[in-house]
C-alpha cells in the first residue's frame, strides 16, 4: 500500500520507517527539507518538500494512489486541514491527525477524522508503565475523561451479578471474556470464575474502581 505521511519529526520518520519495514511504499511530505534526515540513509520512499494540505504537493507525493495519509507535524491546525483534505478531496478512507488539544481531538473525531490526542495518550502510555497489571486502560476516549479498562476482580465477586459490581464501583461493565469469548452482559449476569471483565469508568475514579473491585464485597451491595 501507498502511504503519505505529513510531517517528518521524530513520529513521521519512526512511522515511515516502520511502515517501510512492513513492506509498504511511503511518500513524507514536510515543509523543511533539513528534517528529511531524520529518514536516515536507509529510507528509500518518496520525500516531497511543501505543505502537507496544498493540493499539488500532495499530488505530487502519490495522493492519489495512496491508501492511507497520516497527517503529524506538530501543528493542530496543519494537521486537521490536512487530514479533511486528504479524506474529503481525495476520498482517501484511512486517514489520521495527531492532535495536541484533546478539545479539539473530540471536536474532529465526530466530523469523521480518526485522531490521537497526545497527552491523553502519552498519559495513559505512562499509567500502563507505572501501575500494576490489570489498572492500565486499555482504552480512552479522545478527551481523556473515559477509560476503558479489565477490572480485576476479589473472588468474593465470582456469583454475584454484572448489576452489583456496576452499583458497588460506579461504573458499566462494557463485556466479558469468558472461555476466550467475548459477552456483552445483562444486568443480572453472574460472574463467573476467570471471567475477565471490561468496564468503562469516568477517568479520575480509575483508582478508587479498582479498589472497590479488589476487595470482598459488602453483603448490601
Amino acid at each position: 500500500m501507498h502511504v503519505v505521511i505529513m510531517g517528518c519529526g521524530r513520529v513521521g520518520a519512526s512511522l515511515a520507517a516502520a511502515l517501510e519495514r512492513l513492506g509498504h511504499d511511503v511518500a513524507v511530505i514536510d515543509r523543511d527539507q533539513e528534517a528529511f534526515r531524520r529518514l536516515g540513509s536507509s529510507f528509500h520512499g518518496q520525500q516531497v518538500v511543501g505543505m502537507g494540505f496544498d493540493r499539488d504537493v500532495l499530488e505530487e507525493a502519490g495522493i492519489e494512489r495512496a491508501g492511507a495519509f497520516a497527517a503529524v507535524s506538530s501543528g493542530d491546525n496543519s494537521n486537521i486541514i490536512s487530514a479533511r483534505v486528504a479524506r474529503e478531496l481525495f476520498g482517501i478512507e484511512h486517514v489520521v491527525a495527531r492532535i495536541y488539544d484533546h478539545k479539539r481531538a473530540a471536536v474532529y473525531e465526530r466530523l469523521g477524522i480518526p485522531t490521537i490526542a497526545t497527552v491523553p495518550w502519552t498519559t495513559d502510555r505512562f499509567l500502563r508503565t507505572l501501575l500494576p497489571d490489570g489498572v492500565a486502560t486499555s482504552w480512552r476516549d479522545p478527551t481523556g475523561t473515559v477509560a476503558l479498562l479489565q477490572l480485576p476482580l476479589h473472588e468474593g465477586w465470582i456469583g454475584r451479578s454484572v448489576r452489583d459490581i456496576e452499583r458497588a464501583a460506579g461504573v458499566r461493565v462494557a463485556f466479558v471474556m469468558r472461555f476466550g469469548t467475548g459477552v456483552l452482559p445483562e444486568a443480572g449476569t453472574v460472574l463467573q470464575a476467570d471471567d475477565e471483565v471490561y468496564v468503562a469508568a469516568q477517568s479520575g475514579t480509575v483508582g478508587d474502581v479498582t479498589a472497590v473491585a479488589a476487595r470482598a464485597p459488602e453483603e448490601d451491595d
